[in-house]
Formats: C-alpha cells, structure tokens, sequence
C-alpha cells in the first residue's frame, strides 16, 4: 500500500518495483499512483460520459459494483454519480479516516489537558481530564449554541471532558467572564435533559460519559456563546475558544417601525448566542451595532437576524463600517503632567509604541496578564529588550485587561503608590477603549508611569479625583508619541487561470492592495495568487475581480493584521485625516483632533 504514494514505479516487464521512472526496456513508466489508482478512475470516467456501454459493465463487473435495474438506465452525470457513490463513498472514506487517523478522547486528553484546562494541573479536574474518567467531577466544556426549533431557545452544544452529564444534574454553570473564586457569571441550575445531536435528528438520552458530544436542554438563558459547566466546587474554567479572524467590519440595525424595537433587541441576544464570532453591542448613541469577520459573513447574519430571530420584522442597516486601532509611532517629546481637580495629587507620564511582534503575542496569550510576572519579566527582557525591573512591573493590559497596551510603573521610591494602583487601571481601561483621536480602541501602546506626587490624607486621592487626572495624562502622553490609525488587513488567496492574472493585479492596484506571492499549482493551469487588501477596500471587491476577469477568480478573504494608515492624522490631505475625520464625524464627536492643551497641565 505505501509504494502507491511517492517515487515509485511498477515495472510490468520485470513485475518489479523501481524507484526511478526509467523501465527496463528504456522507456519511461508512470508513477505508481497515477498507473494504479488515478488512470483507472479517468477510464471509468471516459467511458462512462462517452457512454461506452460494454466498456462500463466490464468495469463495473472488475470493480465488484451491482447496479440496480432502474440505474442501469442512467446515463452521463447521473450514472457518473451513481457508480462514484457505490464506488468511493465519501462519508464512508472520510468516517474511517477520522477512525484511523485521529487520537480518541482518552489518547489526546492525555497531552491536550496541559492547553486546555486554566486551574493547576495536578487538581481533582485537571487528573480526571487527563484520564478521561466517567467517574470523576463533571467538566463540560460548551462551545456553540444551536438553536431549536422553538423560538428563542438553544441547545448549548459541547464535550464532555470528565464526568458523566445527567439529565436533573445540579451543576455550576461558569460562563466566558466568570473567574476564579468570584461569584460573576456563576450560576448553580440544573439540566433539564440531556440529547444527543445526531446531524439533523436529536435523540433524547440518560446521561452521557465522558470523552462525548452533548446537547443541554434548560441551560440556554445562562450562556452567551460558551461556557464551563462542571458539578466540582473547586474546578477552574476551560480556556476559551480563540478565533483566528476578528470582528472588524460592523453595520448599524434599527427597525424601520420603531414599535419593532424590543423584537430587534431580542433578536441580536439570539444572534449574539447563535454565532461565536459575531459581536452585537449598543453605542452610547443608542445605536445597535452587529460586528462580523467581513462583508459576506455580515450579510449571512443580517438575513438570519430579519428572517429568523425577529420574526421578518423590516430592518434599516447602515453602510458597513470597518473597525479602526490607534496607536503611537514614537517615545513621547516630553513627560507629561496631569493636576487632579483638587491640584492635590500630579501625575507624570510617557507613551512609546510596542516592539515588533509583541501585541501580536499578547493577542495570541504568549503573554497574558495571567503569567507569573517573574518569567513574563523574562520573556519581555530576553525576545524584546525591556529592562528586567520595568518588565516585571506591569500594572495591568487593556482595554478589557486582556488587550495588547500596558501600564508600567517605571517610578523609583513614590509614597502611597499601590494606593491610587486600581484607579490608574480604570483609567487605562477607560483610555485605551476610547482612545484620543477618534474613540476608537488602542493597540500597542506602552504607557509608563515616571513619577508620582499624592496627597498624604487618603481621603485627598480617591477614585474621583485620580481616575479622570490618569485618564487626561494618558491622553496627553499619546498625543505626544506621534499617534498614528491602523487599518485591518486582509490575506486575500485568489486561484485563477494564467489568462486572468491581469485583471486581479489592475483590481487589487485600484484598492491599495498588493500581491505577496503566486504560485503555480502543480498539474493544473492554475496559478495560487496571495495578496494584502486593506478590508476598508474590501466592499464590492469580489464582484469587482468577477467582472474584471469574466468570472475565473475566485477570492478569499481572512483577517490577517493590523496596518498603519499611510500619512499623518494631522495633515488635512493625508489619508490618515480622512479616516479619523470620518470617524469622529459617524460618532457625532467635535471635528479635529483635540489639541494637547486640552489634556496637559502646567507645572
């Protein structure tokens, strides 16, 4: 069987097997696979759409195939089909290959436990995961919500890690906030029933043993889209599922008759559950706004939402509107300072961009806020050359204590320090969410606290009047470091005939887009084209690249990074101060960049 693949060849002179192509009467001998496997498949073919009766019945007799009275009066694709069907069934193929190829439960827990659990690895969980016991604590790790066919409500859909799911359990429910030994997005509720998902069909069941696929009846309301379930008081969350696309392009819904509105609501919850990917937020506008990894995906979920979770209640959408990043380009011209109202407390801060490479590992959680600071420290020391001390002295990641900015405390010997540490956090929370060009979310920043003068009375360095002081300081310490906009990128691969190369090289010129590699596949007249487009440029693309090359390319479009928008925010004609204006404009915010004044305090 192994000699069918690679450089082997039967030599039917000899009935030997050779490893060179060469046969022993001197002339060339097809490759084992093409002799064997691929050349009979193309005679059954051809003799099947050429309508070779007698060949055909030969064949099939070869192959073993009955056909039944009514199929032998088939003829071209159908007949084509039917034989393939008997012949290489693809379910059957692909079934065993699962079977052969992929590691059982109780084979890949063994490795998987070490990436997939968040508590210590030697805990109760942690062993019973490991073992894939069914009868060690209840760990079920939900990643989907599947709605049913009654309005409004979903199976949670997931796997069974260790532990046996009843039908009655009483479990505790840790949904994607909850953390550690807090009572947030904990719920302790029972399971209704428990079902087996079988393609379409769904099969009530008893319980289901560990190592599993199961569906959860009851415990919908309590989810958003995944979620922890385990019956253990001591048992950690899973880790969360990672995507490796993200939201970036976001649409505006409001119903045309406003009385609509609290279906429009109910419907972006359900759809909010029904898709892992999609975001569905309220502005401060009061605007409803849906976020999706690109424009087709948007309109899937715009179709779902109007047709099937508000009930074909009309819908008015916006243009589509892509997600922006600010970021600085620079260290800081100066220190800043920022007086708290009671021009009791001062601030001192600077702003500098992230070393290439480390908000992208920050985003993939190389490093997370999570980590021991000690080998953080390292890492930050050893791959990106940031002092040792500094690097061990993260205050905290945002926006949402999870994104790619930090807070550093670069201060030497400050009185009541730790003391104003959680207001600071707030108040980078607040600035890198909204950021200072346009509001828009920040992304590789570091901030650095240089120094820091309190009040001695406790009472003089609250919340209230440290919070907006540190928000105005970050402000100013990113104005200062040169703040630039990035655009999401897209990694477009193209597969198209050498005739057509012309029109996606003129398409993707018109849209800022270039091409990083092509590549021609081998066997076949078609070539591999890989290219960047900014998803700004994305809308109408694909329709755009059909009619330049008459329908033969065929894009795909996956998020692939973060770019800096050619020009400077603070030149009117740069394409930098397009963005931000337009922006600012959408949001109702005043137009220009707020000056440096507005944020800087004088000694």
């Amino acid at each position: 069987m192994s000699r069918l693949w690679g450089d082997n060849y039967f030599d039917p002179a000899t009935k030997k097997w050779k490893t060179n192509p060469t046969g022993s009467n001197g002339k060339d001998i097809p490759r084992a696979f093409c002799q064997f496997i691929l050349d009979p498949i193309y005679k059954l073919f051809d003799a099947i759409m050429k309508d070779h009766k007698d060949k055909v019945e030969k064949m099939l007799k070869g192959l073993n195939i009955q056909l039944k009275s009514d199929e032998k009066e088939f003829t071209g694709k159908v007949l084509l089909k039917t034989i393939m069907k008997k012949f290489l069934p693809a379910a059957e193929a692909l079934l065993e290959m699962i079977v052969v190829h992929l590691p059982s439960p109780v084979a890949a827990q063994k490795y998987r436990v070490e990436n997939l659990y968040e508590g210590p690895k030697d805990d109760e969980a942690a062993t019973a995961i490991r073992n894939c016991n069914p009868d060690g604590p209840l760990i079920l790790y939900v990643s989907k919500m599947v709605p049913t066919t009654d309005k409004g409500r979903f199976y949670a859909f997931g796997r069974v890690f260790a532990g046996t799911v009843k039908t009655g359990q009483k479990v505790r429910i840790m949904g994607a906030n909850y953390v550690y030994g807090k009572k947030e997005d904990l719920y302790v509720k029972s399971i209704q029933r428990t079902v087996l998902m079988m393609g379409r069909y769904v099969e009530p069941i008893e319980d289901v043993p560990a190592g599993n696929t199961v569906g959860l009846v009851g415990v919908d309301q309590y989810i958003l889209k995944s979620a922890t379930i385990s019956t253990s008081e001591t048992a950690h969350p899973m880790v969360q599922m990672k995507f490796s696309v993200s939201p970036v392009v976001r649409v505006a819904v409001e119903p045309k008759n406003a009385a609509d509105l609290p279906k429009l609501v109910e419907g972006l919850k359900r759809l909010g559950k029904s898709d892992p990917l999609v975001q569905c937020t309220i502005e401060e506008s009061g605007e409803h706004i849906v976020a999706g990894a690109g424009e087709l995906h948007l309109e899937i979920c715009l179709k779902d939402l109007q047709e099937e979770y508000c009930g074909g209640v009309p819908l008015k959408t916006s243009d589509p509107v892509v997600s922006f990043r600010e970021t600085v380009s620079a260290v800081s011209s100066m220190t800043v300072l920022a007086k708290s109202p009671n021009k009791h407390n001062r601030l001192f801060m600077t702003a500098e961009p992230f070393p290439q490479g480390l908000s992208e590992d920050i985003d993939n959680k190389v490093i997370n806020e999570k980590d021991d600071p000690k080998t953080r420290g390292k890492i930050l020391s050893d791959k990106y050359g940031w002092d040792a001390t500094e690097a061990r002295k993260i205050w905290c990641f945002g926006p949402d204590t999870t994104g790619p900015n930090m807070v550093i405390d670069t201060t030497k010997g400050v009185q009541y320090l730790n003391e104003i540490k959680d207001s600071v956090v707030a108040a980078f929370q607040w600035a890198t969410k909204e950021g200072v060009l346009a509001e828009e979310n920040c992304r590789g920043i570091r901030a650095n606290i240089m120094d820091v003068t309190l009040h001695t009375d406790a009472i003089h360095r609250g919340g209230g009047q440290i919070i907006p002081t540190a928000r105005r300081c970050f402000y100013a310490a990113f104005l200062t470091a040169s703040p630039q906009m990035l655009e999401p990128v897209y990694l477009v691969e193209i597969q198209t005939p050498d005739n057509a190369v012309g029109g996606i090289y003129s398409c993707l010129n018109k849209r800022r887009g270039h091409v990083i590699s092509e590549e021609q596949k081998i066997g076949t007249p078609l070539l591999h084209v890989k290219a960047y487009l900014p998803v700004m440029e994305s809308f109408g693309f694909t329709a755009d690249l059909r009619s330049q090359t008459s329908g033969q390319a065929f894009p795909q479009c996956v998020f692939d990074h973060w770019q800096q928008v050619q020009g400077d925010p603070y030149k009117a004609d740069s394409k930098s101060a397009q963005v931000v204006t337009s922006i600012r404009k959408r949001k109702g915010l005043k137009e220009g960049i707020p000056p440096l004044d507005n944020y800087l305090d004088k000694m």
